[in-house]
């Protein structure tokens, strides 16, 4: 992978975890800065995730975004649970 590629979904990825704590509402239990590194791992996770059912492919920009922003909803939601 390009350190460019890293770079745009680790972008992409922080993003992705402020807009998903927005969706979900309420208290960032680990605050924005928590959702952002959330929102990374969502990106991350949800990357593989699609490199494992398409091989070979990232699925271009709107399919990273959509990817990235799924995992940290999820990743935020199982947080929040696990934080109660």
């Amino acid at each position: 992978m390009p350190t460019w590629s890293l770079i745009v979904w680790l972008v992409i990825g922080g993003a992705a975890g402020l807009v998903a704590r927005s969706f979900l509402g309420g208290v960032p239990p680990f605050g924005k800065l928590g959702d952002i590194i959330i929102g990374i791992a969502g990106a991350i996770v949800g990357g593989m995730v699609v490199a494992t059912m398409v091989p070979g492919t990232t699925g271009g920009l709107i399919i990273t975004i959509l990817t990235a922003l799924a995992g940290a909803l999820l990743l935020i939601w199982l947080s929040n649970k696990l934080k109660k």
